[in-house]
């Protein structure tokens, strides 16, 4: 993983002089309605970011800029949080660029106050008539495996696979999609072999992944907004059960104790802290919440999954 340097205006000031000088492609886009502008001279990050995010229209001014350039050395990622401005030195994965690109999004909403605050969950979303289902765990746990193999089932809408957006309302909680498009691996043909032949279009990156068409994989199974009824939380632990209920108590414990599934936070000061603490409280206590142990084939463990559902 990278590491975050929080940089004062100044400092920000002084890398951007130093980066003028370069060529860079400029291209703006909507995450959730957020303008957010990527600056770059990776022509493949320029790409795979129009096929993932919706444009955004140049008139628009942006909430939060990303850059992505390349000056021959280490890897640093360094935001100033005044601008929401990201500078992502020396990257190859683009993987990061769009999770820092939806975590300075994410900083943005915090930040935005409004009568409908929004707020961001790194996890998958589906709905199933109506019904949303909020899939969250650390990394490794089979969040993006469990997700897609609920959408062999014709029964699930795709919402989002990486990261959602949710507006607590008075009676209820609204999840709205992140992504245009899905950032995908190529393994998951390898689990759902359903997936192998459609994946063969999509076009990888040197880390095996690729912007799929979700379009392509799901027909008109998509859905830009659900309401949220079940959040489950996935853990990989030889000594619980497979699956159990939890209080909203419990599982506030278990995401501050993995620091909200989420490796892509860009601020992370006892106030922001608070901030997520107090929105997940509030987000656990409206819902049905269990936990999934993963330990089992990830085919015994979508059974399970799905029985919630019966």
């Amino acid at each position: 993983m990278y590491s975050v340097r929080l940089i004062t205006p100044g400092e920000k000031d002084e890398i951007l002089a130093e980066l003028s000088r370069l060529r860079l492609f400029e291209r703006k886009a909507s995450l959730h309605g957020a303008c957010v502008k990527l600056l770059t001279d990776d022509v493949s990050f320029k790409e795979e970011w129009e096929d993932n995010f919706r444009f955004m229209s140049e008139d628009v001014r942006p909430h939060a800029k990303v850059f992505a350039v390349s000056d021959g050395g280490d890897l640093e990622v360094l935001y100033e949080a005044n601008s929401k401005t990201v500078i992502i030195k020396n990257c190859d994965y683009y993987g990061w660029v769009k999770s820092i690109a939806l975590a300075a999004v994410a900083d943005f909403f915090e930040e935005y106050h409004s009568e409908h605050r929004r707020y961001s969950v790194h996890g998958s979303a589906l709905d199933r008539e109506g019904a949303g289902l909020a899939i969250i765990g650390p990394p490794g746990t089979g969040k993006t495996t469990l997700t897609y193999g609920l959408l062999l089932d014709g029964a699930y809408s795709y919402v989002s696979d990486d990261w959602f957006f949710t507006r607590l309302l008075e009676n209820g909680v609204l999840v709205y999609a992140s992504e245009k498009n899905s950032y995908i691996r190529d393994d998951i043909g390898m689990v759902w072999k359903e997936y192998s032949s459609l994946l063969e279009s999509v076009k990888l990156d040197a880390r095996s992944r690729g912007v799929a068409d979700v379009g392509m994989l799901f027909g008109g199974r998509i859905r830009e907004s659900t309401t949220l009824k079940r959040v489950v939380l996935l853990e990989r632990n030889p000594d619980n059960p497979p699956m159990r209920r939890l209080d909203p108590d419990e599982g506030l414990k278990y995401l501050l104790e993995n620091d909200f599934c989420n490796p892509h936070q860009l601020v992370r000061d006892e106030r922001k802290m608070g901030l997520r603490r107090r929105f997940f409280s509030e987000l656990l206590g409206r819902v049905e919440l269990h936990i999934l142990n993963t330990i089992e084939t990830p085919a015994r463990s979508l059974e399970r999954l799905k029985k919630l559902d019966r």
